[in-house]
């Protein structure tokens, strides 16, 4: 009786549905630090409308060599380093996370074009869950670091994932 209840117990949890993850991407920009730059980054707030939290897993995008999540951490001298968030970027239900600069971001490694203000990035995040997310980023190179500030400059770039 007992092989029995756990063959049907591991039945009922395959049988589940994953749990889809609806995100929506505002205010999304992407930049270098100068024009010979071979890396840059791109920012976003990101809206989980989901009941369940929703973790991104990674990025690609044919602009760079590499795609990765990254963030910024203070060493133990008090020296601010970029690092890979190897365990990705966790938006919690029903709530938004914010990629700013100095904080979690999308970074492009070994950059294959340039990124001319103005101009475009397709960037797909990979979900946890399997699903991906494809967004387009507009270049801003005018941006400065206290844009935002509550502000709404979404410009039409929104883009939901069901």
């Amino acid at each position: 009786m007992e092989k029995i209840l756990l063959t049907t117990a591991a039945a009922v949890t395959f049988a589940l549905p994953a749990l889809a993850c609806d995100l929506e991407v505002h205010d999304a920009y992407a930049r270098t630090s100068t024009a010979m730059s071979q890396s840059g980054a791109a920012f976003m707030h990101i809206m989980n409308n989901s009941a369940t939290e929703c973790r991104i897993i990674g990025a690609r995008s044919d602009v760079a060599q590499r795609v990765e999540l990254h963030t910024h951490l203070e060493d133990d001298n008090g020296v601010m380093r970029m690092v890979e968030l190897e365990g990705g970027i966790t938006v919690p239900a029903q709530s938004m996370h914010a990629l700013e600069r100095g904080g979690d971001h999308v970074m492009f490694l070994g950059l294959n074009q340039s990124l001319s203000h103005g101009d475009d990035v397709a960037v797909t995040l990979v979900l946890e869950n399997g699903d991906e997310l494809a967004i387009v980023i507009p270049v801003d190179l005018e941006r400065t670091t206290d844009h935002g500030g509550g502000h709404n400059h979404s410009h039409g770039h929104t883009h939901s994932h069901n």
